[in-house]
């Protein structure tokens, strides 16, 4: 709780600068005082606490400098040596990538020329406290321990802001060293320039993740360079420019007259001269906090949720928070963004964004930003469209213009159909289907083999099961995009195909499985609890029990192949209860937040919980929900079971919170399960509100006891987007016992 009393000070003291607001009027109106940056950054939840904007192109944090999973934002809670703060992070993701541009500030001169194998041997490495570092939306702080010297950051869209606190007449100094890398991430050409007094320049070329990625960034200092020191690959080198795979300077400036020096950093995929016209120069540091901040409250109070419990506030805000920091801004001020095949584009119309981790996002922070920003929701649609111009294939997982192939899918078709199917424009609908249709209907990741026997032959891909059950869900997106458009030949087409589920269910056992090319024989032998990590295995970071539920677009056909109710509950149910044991000597890491067998820790089990609705007992998606709720997300900085993943892990969060979750994210309706606030007022787009009423809510008041919609009796499992946009408010009662009348219509 001390976290969040310096947090709330911080931010009341920076918003009551800034917004004139009764806050007995507007209880929510700083929405920013509940959020802790922190919270995910232990464990295995892989967020940063460093500032950044909703879906800014910038995420400037710090970095510890260790290569290893738990590192993959760059920062881990349980570490206290910073080796710098650089200007690119993934939020919550699997994969280490990023953490480019790296900045430090010291006090003396340094040896740049050593060679270091790792953080051990920087020079500028630094230790630092949890007790002097802080974290709001849009602020960053720490005390650099070694050189003393106080660091802030804070970021607009696209320019980042360092503020460098020194000692009275201390050397003033800042390394940047492009060849920083960690995990994946290795430099593969770098430059840098010293332009003039205040101005330095370059870019920096990677492979890892990105096979390709280049960034070019330009750096204006508020004081004169007094000295500089230019390596080039281990070596010092004459004048005022340096090329090489590692490059590297440290600048020096006069340290009268104040102990501050600033710096502003902006950044390109596209060439030093688009940094240079991102680059906000006239905004102060302070004002950029304060800017950010009022950023950040008006993106949060886009839901304002009412409880006594103080810390599900911190929890739910903070989830808000996260769900709002990816996709990220990629196409410059200019609108010009490199692609894939390294030409240049220019968007016209709408943003560019980067960082779609779909296999997790199309889930449920897809369908949230429906509600929260439609017009981000389009632009998210024609970045995709532009990928499917150079590739002829919508995105999996791009990150900086490279298609990293990551997880299984195409997920990019269910958050079009998602959007399209709940009215959103801005993009080129006919266009869009063509793209989907296309990626379909090609080759590539097992669709040949999906295509030739209708489901995908263990034998001849790994992850087959979960593989074909997904591409199953991908072919119905497909087909109610071609039904609402017209398209009957293909509707009707692609609904067949979405059925492929049916090939791997096997009756006896009640689970999907790996079946060979001859249509007869399952891979034996058979282990529902055996997880072997991304190969040889025929489940996607899980096993069996995880992922035989993922028929969301007909679960009444798939209760129907179980054989009714009452076996596919008695199944559900055991899903939960089961020993949480993992068999195997490769176990995916990912498998984590165990309840029995269910996996929250991971995306593929966040719909299951919703599936009692569809058979009848709706009181144990109340029960199950509420439990997730409670025992899987906190407010320290473990706070999170698995990887955030650019937004999923939070969304499900804020959505289960309020009481909804789009069990099929391109349904368009939303499952009820069990809020946890008395009252959740969603400020919808077009003006108007819809609010969520729980009656008698409490830890043990969790179950629906009845439900009124606009006083009218409301006696369904699910609600529209379309009733939702409506505006109104939905009314629970909730007790201690379940009623089993309740949602049986």
């Amino acid at each position: 709780m001390k976290k969040i009393t310096l947090l709330s000070l911080t931010v009341i003291f920076i918003a009551s600068c800034k917004i004139k607001v009764d806050k007995n009027q507007h209880p929510q109106s700083f929405a920013t005082n509940y959020v802790d940056p922190f919270i995910g950054t232990g464990g295995h939840g892989h967020t940063y606490p460093g500032a950044t904007v909703p879906f800014g192109m910038l995420q400037v944090s710090p970095d510890n400098g260790i290569s290893s999973w738990d590192w993959c934002s760059g920062y881990h809670y349980s570490d206290s040596i910073v080796s710098g703060f650089s200007h690119l992070h993934l939020s919550g993701t699997g994969i280490g990538d990023l953490a480019d541009i790296l900045f430090m500030p010291t006090n003396k001169k340094l040896d740049l020329t050593a060679k270091a194998a790792s953080r051990d041997f920087l020079p500028y490495k630094s230790k630092y406290n949890h007790v002097n570092e802080k974290a709001v939306p849009g602020y960053y702080q720490v005390f650099l321990e070694d050189p003393k010297i106080n660091v802030e950051l804070t970021s607009t869209q696209r320019t980042a802001y360092h503020k460098y606190t020194y000692n009275n007449n201390e050397t003033q100094s800042v390394v940047v060293d492009l060849g920083f890398a960690i995990n994946w991430d290795k430099a593969t050409k770098t430059a840098i320039t010293v332009e003039d007094a205040n101005t330095i320049s370059g870019y920096r070329f990677s492979t890892g993740w990105a096979k390709n990625q280049k960034v070019f960034f330009v750096a204006k200092f508020s004081k004169p360079i007094t000295e500089s020191i230019i390596t080039a690959d281990k070596k010092v080198v004459s004048g005022k420019n340096a090329e090489g795979e590692n490059t590297a300077l440290q600048l020096f400036f006069d340290a009268k007259n104040s102990k501050e020096l600033g710096v502003k950093v902006a950044l390109s995929s596209v060439s030093i001269a688009n940094a240079k016209d991102n680059l906000e120069e006239k905004k102060e540091f302070e004002k950029v906090k304060t800017d950010a901040s009022a950023d950040w409250n008006k993106a949060l109070s886009k839901i304002t949720v009412e409880t006594p419990v103080d810390s599900l506030k911190t929890i739910f805000y903070t989830a808000l928070y996260h769900a709002q920091v990816a996709p990220v801004t990629y196409s410059d001020k200019n609108g010009q963004f490199r692609t894939e095949d390294d030409k240049i584009v220019t968007s016209k119309n709408y943003t560019a964004y980067s960082t779609l981790s779909l296999w997790d996002t199309f889930r449920a922070e897809n369908p949230l930003l429906t509600i929260l920003d439609p017009n981000k929701v389009s632009d998210m649609v024609n970045s995709m469209l532009a990928y499917y111009e150079t590739k002829k294939i919508l995105p999996v997982w791009t990150l900086y213009a490279n298609e990293t192939n990551t997880m299984t899918g195409y997920h990019s078709i269910p958050v079009i159909a998602d959007a399209y199917l709940k009215g959103i424009k801005g993009f080129d609908a006919e266009k869009a289907f063509e793209a989907m249709k296309a990626t379909m209907m090609q080759d590539e990741r097992g669709l040949n083999f999906y295509k030739k026997y209708g489901y995908i032959p263990y034998n001849l891909l790994d992850e087959s099961v979960t593989i074909t059950l997904e591409y199953a869900y991908d072919d119905w997106c497909v087909a109610q995009m071609a039904k609402a458009l017209g398209k009957q030949a293909d509707y009707e087409f692609f609904s067949k195909r979405a059925k492929a589920y049916e090939y791997l269910f096997d009756a006896k056992s009640g689970f999907m499985r790996g079946k060979s090319e001859n249509g007869k024989s399952w891979n034996e032998p058979f282990d529902p609890k055996h997880s072997n990590h991304r190969e040889h295995t025929d489940y996607t970071e899980g096993n069996a029990w995880q992922h035989s539920w993922f028929v969301p677009h007909n679960v009444d056909n798939l209760i129907s192949l179980h054989g009714g109710n009452e076996i596919f509950t008695k199944r559900l149910e055991q899903l939960f209860t089961e020993s949480s044991e993992i068999t195997g000597d490769n176990v995916s890491a990912d498998i984590s937040g165990l309840i029995g067998q269910y996996a929250h820790g991971n995306e593929p089990s966040h719909h299951i919980t919703y599936m009692f609705n569809h058979a009848g007992q709706p009181w144990r998606t109340q029960y199950w929900v509420r439990h997730i709720l409670d025992t899987q997300y906190n407010t320290t900085a473990n706070g999170l079971s698995g990887n955030e993943d650019c937004g999923q892990m939070s969304a499900w969060y804020v959505f289960s919170s309020m009481g909804l979750y789009p069990m099929n994210p391109a349904s368009g309706e939303y499952e009820i399960g069990s809020p946890i606030f008395n009252k959740s007022t969603l400020n919808l787009p077009n003006g108007k509100t819809f609010v969520i009423e729980a009656e008698n809510v409490s830890e043990k008041n969790f179950y629906i006891q009845s439900a009124t919609l606009n006083g009218k009796a409301f006696n369904k499992t699910a609600i529209s987007h379309q009733e939702m946009l409506k505006g109104g408010v939905l009314h629970f009662v909730m007790g201690a016992q379940p009623n089993k009348n309740w949602g049986q219509n």
